[in-house]
């Protein structure tokens, strides 16, 4: 079976003897589910289980024929110009294989790509090099292409210690903002502004480190995820649950997971 078992199977779901839940279905309301979809994708190869990425990889591709078959019935397009559109895109962004551009580095790659999808917007009238973030990314990834943007045009700093002196110096406004507050007072507002100084400095740190910050954050999370529940499993074979147990002995736990699960 192919991508015309899916089309077939989509169009009998939403055919007039189909399903209620899919003839009423838009592009806005698959959107959300094509997002839910990609996270749990993104879970599954992280988990390295390859069966549950094979089968996460369809819903994808589920979500999108769908999506595709939507603005197909509304006279829009179909699967086919979606095909050539990105096959010719493709091409265009790859003159180095498709035509007689040299390059020698992935770094040199991305750079040329960046100029050719320039070139490719100025018929589009913009007032910033920003516009071509989507809004609704979540705000790591934005922060992460929002600031990678910004450095293409020279904005930015000379090296990642640049970088690292500006993280002290948002961490040190935090630390300010703290000590003179009031502590049952504080300013909300005035907090998360300088807290997110913070995290979008540290944004910048990732990308001149050559990392995204969020996979960073994602291998983080796991790491600590396995930690704390090897502390509750101890916790909970001695018959004790983890609010009884004294911050010491929660120290000591702790590192005993860390040297146990990494």
């Amino acid at each position: 079976m192919g991508i015309e078992a899916i089309t077939e199977l989509i169009d009998a779901l939403r055919g007039e003897n189909g399903c209620p839940w899919d003839r009423k279905q838009t592009p806005q309301t698959i959107s959300v589910y094509l997002v839910e979809e990609i996270y749990e994708l993104i879970d599954a190869i992280d988990s390295g289980e390859h069966d549950s990425v094979c089968e996460e990889l369809g819903d994808v591709l589920f979500q999108i024929l769908f999506l595709i078959s939507l603005f197909r019935d509304m006279g829009h397009f179909d699967f086919k110009n979606v095909v050539d559109l990105i096959v010719e895109k493709m091409k265009r962004r790859h003159p180095h294989v498709y035509g007689k551009d040299k390059v020698d580095s992935a770094e040199a790659v991305q750079e040329r790509w960046h100029k050719i999808k320039i070139k490719e917007k100025q018929h589009i009238p913009t007032d910033s090099v920003l516009e071509s973030v989507p809004s609704n990314l979540p705000a790591l990834m934005r922060a992460y292409r929002i600031s990678e943007r910004a450095a293409k045009t020279g904005f930015d700093w000379h090296d990642i210690f640049g970088v690292l002196e500006k993280v002290e110096e948002e961490l040190n406004e935090l630390k300010t903002v703290l000590k003179a507050q009031d502590p049952t007072s504080k300013d909300k507002e005035l907090l998360a502004l300088e807290f997110g100084d913070i995290l979008f400095s540290l944004v910048n740190v990732a990308r001149f480190a050559n990392i995204h910050p969020e996979t960073a954050l994602r291998g983080s999370t796991v790491k600590f995820e396995k930690r704390f529940k090897y502390m509750e499993k101890l916790v909970s074979n001695n018959g004790k649950d983890m609010e009884s147990i004294p911050q010491h002995k929660l120290d000591d736990l702790w590192e005993e997971a860390k040297e146990k699960v990494g």
